[in-house]
């Protein structure tokens, strides 16, 4: 498989002439986005074809495209962004989107709609579903392999995924304390991996606020474990409840390995059960 070259666009090297491309092609989003560029597509340095090239808002989009089989991934909001969507684009970025053959962006991001404009006629916004449930992670990086014509990378990623994906399983499954599945409350972006853990979910929330009424609810549930958000989270949930509280990590490292967003969550599992 060829090595992936991934470009963080660096907050620190904001250019004027990145301000002058803004202006000439940021304000025409009103161009057919009905298929990428073929003339901007990504070159390695010997000037080798490295397929489409792709803006993703977060890292989370960047793994997407890069299991998809995309060599030439720009990712616009920073890993240091403790909240990403409260993150605001520089001028820098959105000069960056008017280069791509496709945008990567999730719904729920409220700069979601800068980027399009950004993109104007010449590149293909695609809303990533960002989940990182196995059967939704597999169904979308099939989907990205089609578009950006990486389908054989594309389902070699799902055959390794599927491969550490089982190994996890079992291997969480054999730190079930006492034999048995824990019991969990999970807030909604980290139902994932509940699965993954094969725990049983007796209650989710978020990610809205949590109301009292649900905090009462859910204790009544007597959870072993709290799989909470640590990108949206809402402090203690189940303070005085005995349940052991853990922080999943959805988004992934500067790597964009998808991969290790799940080992991570199976280590920081297997070390919550097996302190139950």
């Amino acid at each position: 498989m060829a090595r992936t070259r991934v470009r963080i666009t660096s907050l620190l090297a904001l250019s004027f002439s990145a301000a002058l491309l803004l202006t000439a092609t940021g304000c025409g989003g009103g161009g057919d986005t009905s298929s990428p560029s073929s003339s901007s597509s990504g070159a390695d340095a010997a000037g080798k074809d490295t397929g489409p090239v792709v803006v993703a808002t977060t890292g989370w989009e960047g793994a997407f495209a890069k299991a998809a089989g995309a060599e030439d991934v720009t990712v616009i909001v920073p890993e240091s962004a403790q909240h990403a969507p409260d993150y605001d684009p520089k001028p820098s970025d959105l000069a960056a989107v008017a280069d791509a053959d496709f945008v990567l962006y999730a719904p729920f991001e409220p700069y979601a709609e800068k980027f399009k404009e950004a993109a104007g006629g010449d590149a293909e916004l695609v809303e990533v579903g960002l989940d990182n449930d196995a059967a939704k992670v597999r169904a979308e990086v099939t989907r990205l392999g089609g578009m950006f014509d990486t389908e054989a990378t594309a389902a070699e990623w799902i055959d390794s995924f599927d491969t550490e994906y089982g190994k996890l399983r079992k291997d969480l499954k054999s730190a079930w304390p006492g034999g048995r599945a824990p019991t969990v409350v999970a807030q909604v972006f980290s139902a994932w991996s509940a699965k993954l853990a094969g725990a049983e979910v007796v209650g989710t929330y978020g990610p809205e606020a949590v109301t009292a009424e649900q905090l009462s609810d859910l204790s009544r549930k007597k959870p072993q474990l709290v799989l909470d958000n640590v990108h949206m989270t809402t402090g203690p949930v189940l303070p005085d409840s005995g349940a052991r509280q853990v922080g999943i990590v959805n988004y992934p490292g500067k790597d964009l390995d998808l991969l290790t967003v799940y080992k991570n969550a199976a280590t920081t599992l297997e070390k919550a059960m097996n302190a139950s």
